[in-house]
């Protein structure tokens, strides 16, 4: 009986377990059912995406970036294919095994860092993040690339390792119009001047290809791949004329070190017709390749500031003072004051007597003193111009009036932006009119206590030169879409007729005057006609740290003027100070070189007033011998160490240069060809025949314009130079009206 009920007992356990077993079955695949189901109609489509995402590669494709050409189609600003190297850290493992996972990730930094000349512990940080993607190097040239894929296929390592097509800028000329190009930053954006204002129209629209890829990274064909092209940047093709920018460059420099310019300096080259810029130089420049690392300047002071006064001192080196900052222009407003009298036909350009200066004026209680304190007695608006007089400027101001200058600031573009097509430009600061008292207005006339660039003041000089006509500035002159070949181009902007042609023309005249028989003497260039008006602007009372502006405005030709200059140096703080003095003459060389080169004919062949010149014939193939005979004849002395019998390889001077009677010739041959160098003296101030002697010590030649003391030289004082070489001198007759 016991036995038979524990018998029904166990079989009613064994089924309520198999009933337990079923239930829970039955449990499962509804779950699973219900699971598949979800899987299948709920978390399908992201499941699908997932998978494919697992299996796909997306590629970006980066635009070329345009490039940026001078007017003579040199290449400014260049982009080159390179390589942006990246990796998934995920992906860089060995499947189970920790040990050889971390071993593999310490392998794979180790020969980053060696072939990117990166820090390893750097690398490994990031090839151990947990960051789907790291960047590990921008920018990668070829031979890098190279050697990576070597590396990765003779250690049999993809997984986790990307290489995407990219591009680098870069700029040929490095610091050649530095501060009006900009530079671009590590994503190709630009950042600065010409780059960053042309940003969109420079950049492109990347492109996008996806793949599929397998555990190498390496693509599978199939008929799912997707390509989107890229569509590159438009090039852009500047003004600038870069043989033109490189000589005011040149000057530039040598003007800012020599008179040690605490501010440095500007100059801008414009056509007056066309608005074009031909050249837009800021010293000291930057090297941009390079824009991170302060220039030779600043390099100076660089480790004694802090983080913040470094940043700061990076912004300024790449500000460019024509556009980006405002400065009182001082005298070479004179001309704009001058256009307005006449205009108004307040006053006539050659009215004896006109105006009078015994040295100061007398306004509101202060007394303004002229530069030339004893005074220049009765004086018409030429001789105001040529003496740079303030008292007759003042008195000029008090005729014409606030409101009317006022009308005319606005008709100039004084009071506005001159709208043209770059970074950062300023605005100018004037008083308000119903602020101008009769010390504002004294002030102002003489192109003192507000502040302008320099472009909006080239850009008024520019109307006087155009007969009256304002022309905005103009830096672009075309576009190109390199994928179609189409161009835009930009057309000339007249803005208004501000003054007449007959009013026009009486300014230029009175500026050339200034530089015949003013104070801009040495602002002239033989053989050309040239206007100018020299400038100098006292610090103001406030800020006597900034020191002296000294400036030189020029016209080239007077009559149908192609180019107009302005020359401006900061922070003078000695004596010499003075526009006509130090401004002029570096306007005067730029000229001289710049003329020619855009094929405006001389009025005069001679090359120099040292005396009668001679040009220096093609010596080579010629014996010593012959060579020494024949400079002889010519009044030129011949240096060489060669023997008479052998044949001279080459020369210096070269053939073709001109040089005084008495010059000197160096002569090289095969086995005597080793130059020798000399330093060259100091000759500001110098006689002629005082520099002739001077530099004949040290075996150089002269090239002489003008008469008086040496007042500018080139190559400056102290530069090295080959025996030989050609020193080039302007004097001037000394005069005190040079401001």
């Amino acid at each position: 009986m016991n036995y038979r009920k524990q018998k029904e007992v166990n079989i009613d356990n064994k089924g309520m377990h198999l009933k337990y077993f079923i239930i829970i079955f039955l449990l499962l695949i509804l779950l699973l059912t219900f699971r598949l189901f979800w899987l299948q109609f709920v978390d399908g489509a992201s499941l699908k995406e997932r998978a494919y995402k697992q299996i796909t590669a997306n590629r970006m494709l980066s635009p070329k970036r345009g490039t940026i050409y001078d007017s003579t189609g040199k290449a400014l600003a260049v982009s080159s294919e390179v390589d942006t190297i990246s990796i998934n850290p995920s992906l860089i493992t060995v499947k189970d095994d920790s040990e050889k996972t971390n071993a593999l990730k310490k392998k794979v930094a180790k020969a980053l860092a060696d072939i990117f000349e990166l820090n390893y512990e750097e690398v490994l940080v990031k090839v151990t993040s947990t960051n789907s993607i790291e960047t590990i190097a921008k920018k990668v040239d070829a031979d890098k690339v190279s050697e990576l894929k070597q590396w990765m296929k003779d250690n049999d390592c993809y997984a986790g390792i990307n290489i995407d097509a990219d591009t680098k800028r870069s700029y040929p000329y490095e610091n050649l119009a530095s501060n009006l190009i900009g530079f671009c930053g590590s994503d190709n954006n630009g950042l600065a001047g010409i780059e960053y204002h042309w940003d969109d129209t420079l950049t492109g629209t990347p492109g996008k290809v996806t793949t599929s890829i397998d555990a190498t990274q390496e693509a599978i064909p199939d008929n799912d791949k997707k390509y989107i092209a890229p569509e590159n940047g438009s090039n852009i093709t500047l003004s600038i004329d870069a043989n033109i920018q490189a000589i005011v460059e040149k000057y530039l420099k040598q003007a800012v070190e020599e008179n040690d310019c605490k501010n440095g300096g500007s100059m801008v080259l414009m056509d007056p017709s066309t608005g074009d810029i031909l050249a837009m130089a800021t010293y000291p420049d930057y090297n941009l390749n390079t824009p991170f690392e302060p220039n030779e300047t600043l390099l100076k002071t660089w480790d004694s500031l802090s983080s913040e006064e470094q940043t700061n001192s990076l912004y300024k080196m790449y500000s460019n003072k024509v556009v980006n900052e405002t400065y009182e222009p001082g005298s070479v407003f004179k001309t704009i004051m001058a256009s307005i009298a006449l205009e108004e036909d307040i006053v006539k350009t050659d009215t004896p007597g006109d105006f009078y200066c015994d040295g100061k004026e007398y306004v509101a209680g202060e007394t303004i003193k002229c530069a030339n304190l004893a005074g220049h007695g009765s004086q018409s608006l030429r001789n105001a111009l040529e003496n740079s007089c303030n008292p007759a400027l003042i008195q000029l101001g008090q005729r014409i009036g606030a409101s009317t200058l006022y009308k005319y600031f606005t008709a100039f573009g004084l009071f506005e932006r001159t709208g043209i097509e770059t970074a950062g430009e300023a605005s100018s600061q004037f008083h308000s009119l119903d602020k101008v008292g009769p010390t504002e207005l004294a002030t102002m006339s003489f192109g003192q206590r507000f502040t302008i660039t320099p472009l909006q003041m080239i850009t008024a000089a520019c109307a006087i030169a155009n007969d009256g006509v304002l022309v905005q500035p103009r830096i672009v002159t075309k576009i190109e879409n390199p994928d179609s070949g189409a161009i835009t181009n930009i057309d000339v902007k007249e803005i208004r007729q501000v003054i007449s042609s007959e009013t026009a023309a009486k300014v230029r005249d009175m500026m050339q005057s200034v530089v015949t028989d003013g104070g801009g003497q040495s602002g002239a260039v033989k053989g050309y006609s040239i206007g100018g008006k020299t400038g100098t602007s006292e610090p103001n009372p406030s800020h006597p740290e900034d020191g002296y502006v000294a400036s030189f405005l020029a016209i080239a030709p007077v009559e149908n003027t192609k180019v107009v200059a302005l020359l401006s140096l900061y922070g003078l703080h000695g004596k010499n100070h003075y526009g006509g003095q130090i401004a002029a003459p570096v306007v005067s060389q730029v000229l001289n070189e710049v003329l020619p080169y855009l094929g405006i004919p001389s009025n005069d062949s001679s090359q120099s007033t040292s005396g009668s010149s001679i040009t220096i014939p093609d010596l080579k193939n010629k014996t010593i011998s012959e060579a020494k005979q024949y400079l002889k004849d010519l009044g030129l002395t011949p240096i060489t160490s060669a023997s008479d019998d052998e044949l001279i390889t080459s020369q210096t001077p070269k053939a073709g240069v001109a040089i005084p009677k008495d010059g000197i010739v160096k002569l090289y041959t095969e086995e005597n060809n080793s130059s020798v160098s000399t330093t060259v003296p100091d000759l500001k101030g110098k006689s002629l025949s005082s520099a002739i002697s001077s530099l004949k010590s040290k075996n150089l030649n002269i090239q002489a314009t003008g008469s008086g003391i040496v007042i500018y030289q080139d190559p400056p004082a102290d530069s090295s130079v080959e025996e030989g070489s050609v020193v080039k001198v302007t004097l001037q007759e000394v005069t005190t009206d040079l401001h």
